[in-house]
């Protein structure tokens, strides 16, 4: 069952929303203001988050702004009367998700909740894994707090790793991300992978990049190291 969970101070619209998911088979909890929506988050996981523009104690901007901060990846769908381009743009600077103007159909809620349960959010801005942590904001890398020199290229694939960690990730999809639809030389994915592992790896332990026989590149500890290649 998917798990929601609804920060929102109108009373009566969040019970409505609330029965109805209920009835789709998806599961809600409900918050009335920013900081207890926040509390929960960090006690509980769900899958979307669905959040007021309007609210009590800290405002949906605020609550999205710390999240993102804080390196949740939680798809958010902000539920906003407002219905201007700026307060839509300062929403997705915030790292909301989607956009859904009230009044809205309950059976389009369903909808957006639906497609984005099935992803991640991309709108995060601190990616961390282990030691290994990417500041897309800032624009800087460290591992064990120790600042690491990446190349454009370098950068793009860590991204890439960071946001599937510790998922593997197919050659091709890393090719992509620093090479678009653009076929690159069979070599030059080896080469940049190469330079990155000395730059995340090289002066550290234990090594995180790994490559899986078969099946791609992946950001992880490894129990077993004879899984994987250099």
């Amino acid at each position: 069952m998917t798990r929601t969970l609804l920060i929102e101070d109108d009373l009566d619209l969040a019970q409505t929303v609330i029965d109805y998911l209920q009835l789709e088979q998806i599961d809600c909890d409900h918050a009335s203001n920013g900081v207890a929506g926040l509390n929960l988050l960090t006690d509980n996981d769900y899958d979307v988050l669905l959040l007021d523009l309007n609210l009590p104690r800290l405002d949906g901007l605020g609550v999205c702004e710390k999240l993102r901060q804080e390196g949740r990846d939680i798809p958010i769908l902000m539920l906003t009367a407002r219905d201007q381009v700026d307060d839509k743009i300062s929403g997705f600077h915030a790292g909301t998700d989607d956009y859904l103007v009230k009044p809205f159909a309950l059976e389009e809620l369903v909808v957006r909740i639906d497609a984005l349960s099935r992803r991640r959010s991309g709108q995060v801005q601190l990616l961390s894994y282990a030691d290994l942590q990417m500041n897309l904001k800032q624009r800087t890398a460290m591992r064990a707090g120790s600042p690491l020199k990446l190349s454009p290229s370098g950068w793009q694939l860590l991204e890439c790793l960071l946001r599937a960690a510790p998922e593997v990730v197919p050659r091709y999809k890393l090719e992509q991300s620093v090479w678009g639809e653009t076929t690159p030389d069979s070599n030059s994915l080896k080469v940049h992978l190469h330079h990155l592992r000395k730059a995340v790896d090289g002066a550290f332990s234990p090594p995180l990049i790994h490559t899986i026989a078969g099946h791609g590149v992946t950001l992880r500890k490894l129990d077993d190291e004879t899984t994987a290649q250099p």
